[in-house]
């Protein structure tokens, strides 16, 4: 049986939407990789009610709780404090602690806020998490025995800071490994992210539910997730034939989906247009309208994007598309600047003009206003230039501006990778 593991985020700033609660997924997706499963994760505001009811509650049930985040110096960082009260801990300055903090603001010819030193301050018996990027350490404290389970079992607590760049090494350096030592895994465990694109996750069920029927009626768990323009299928398998059922699930899915299957795990879209554009020692040019340089963005995401982007344009005006890609007047006074016609010069003049093997187009009315009854919001046209064909793609995405940016982004690398993937068979 895995250990129980509960997560308590806290600070008023998520709660109130002015920070965006990334530790729930870094912390679930680093625990899920490593075998261990989250049961819980909650956020609350900096209240000693709120922390230290959700605090107990957890203490009630999990094996491994860890809290993020009031470890500071400021008057709203309670987690340390409570959380002592609550457990009938004193508090002590730790010496080695004070010196570091002392170390940390002499270094920097800085001179430190008196109240810094309220980061020194450790509960009986808990051990010290070192911050090397910070000035917080954090701490874990063995719960032993825990007088707020039924059956008096230990319950490990882990207290970590606030700030990313100190919480994520704290976590992957000092706590898994203490995880890993105190709640060590009852037998293998995989978890393999099969990343597809093109296909709604409906459509991704129908093809793979059936045919994966025999594997989890044996003990796989099948999930998906849907991500704009992408649909991702979860493979979890444990047990002494983990390895070798998830390796049969994904031949299956691989063989059901096709060339649908982009990547597996982290794998991005964009990163495998650049590796395979990258084996190929083939170019890329970009020219975009209404997504205003979002695929430039995206490609230049990516290391080692020098070696195939040779540049984008963003022809917003028709004056732009004139003179930058040369766009001809009279296709513009044809067909207008939201148009196949006006899409596909686009494509082919920026691959010419930056002598691309491929170039990517983009024109379309993004919204909320702008709209025809024969071009409504959303439409969009995406072209791609090959030295033998220009293609041209005209889906309609009906969303909101930045979601239309992302989704056609997705549509156009995704034409690109197809293509490049039908040139290399």
């Amino acid at each position: 049986m895995s250990a129980n593991i509960e997560i308590i985020n806290t600070g008023s700033e998520l709660m109130l939407g002015f920070v965006l609660n990334t530790h729930q997924q870094w912390l679930c997706r680093r625990l899920a990789d490593a075998g261990y499963t989250v049961t819980r994760q909650v956020a609350v505001p900096d209240t000693a009610t709120d922390i230290q009811q959700t605090v107990r509650e957890a203490l009630a049930r999990a094996d491994f709780i860890i809290v993020t985040g009031g470890l500071g110096p400021t008057s709203d960082d309670l987690t340390r404090d409570l959380i002592a009260g609550l457990l009938g801990r004193n508090l002590r300055v730790d010496a080695a602690i004070l010196k570091r903090l002392e170390d940390f603001f002499a270094e920097r010819g800085r001179p430190m806020p008196a109240h810094t030193q309220v980061q020194a301050q450790v509960p009986d018996g808990a051990l010290v998490l070192p911050n090397r990027h910070g000035t917080a350490p954090g701490l874990a404290m063995e719960v032993n025995p825990n007088p707020f389970r039924a059956d008096g079992k230990k319950t490990w607590l882990v207290m970590l800071p606030g700030p990313p760049r100190e919480l994520r090494p704290m976590f992957t350096d000092q706590v898994l490994p203490l995880l890993r030592k105190e709640s060590p895994l009852d037998g293998a465990f995989v978890c393999r992210t099969i990343r597809t694109t093109g296909m709604g996750e409906s459509v991704v069920e129908e093809r793979i539910a059936t045919v994966l029927q025999p594997l989890t009626a044996v003990g796989l768990e099948l999930g998906y997730c849907a991500h704009y323009g992408e649909v991702d299928v979860r493979l979890v398998a444990r047990g002494s034939g983990a390895e070798k059922l998830a390796a049969e699930a994904e031949a299956l899915v691989r063989e059901r989906l096709g060339s649908h299957v982009f990547g597996v795990q982290d794998d991005q879209l964009n990163a495998t247009v650049v590796r395979l554009l990258t084996e190929r020692k083939e170019t890329l040019a970009l020219a975009e309208s209404c997504t205003g340089g979002y695929v430039a963005n995206s490609i230049t995401d990516v290391p080692g994007a020098s070696a195939i982007f040779l540049g984008g344009l963003v022809t917003y005006s028709n004056e732009a598309k004139q003179t930058l890609l040369g766009v001809r007047p009279e296709t513009l006074a044809q067909h207008g600047a939201v148009s196949g016609a006006t899409a596909r010069e686009m494509a082919e003049g920026a691959r010419n003009r930056l002598g691309a093997d491929y170039a990517i187009a983009i024109t379309g009315i993004a919204g909320p206003s702008g709209g025809s009854d024969a071009k409504p919001v959303g439409t969009v046209f995406i072209a791609l230039a090959t030295s033998r064909h220009t293609f041209v793609l005209n889906p309609v995405n009906r969303y909101d501006r930045p979601t239309f940016k992302q989704v056609t982004c997705q549509q156009a690398l995704e034409l690109l990778r197809r293509n490049l993937i039908k040139a290399s068979s």
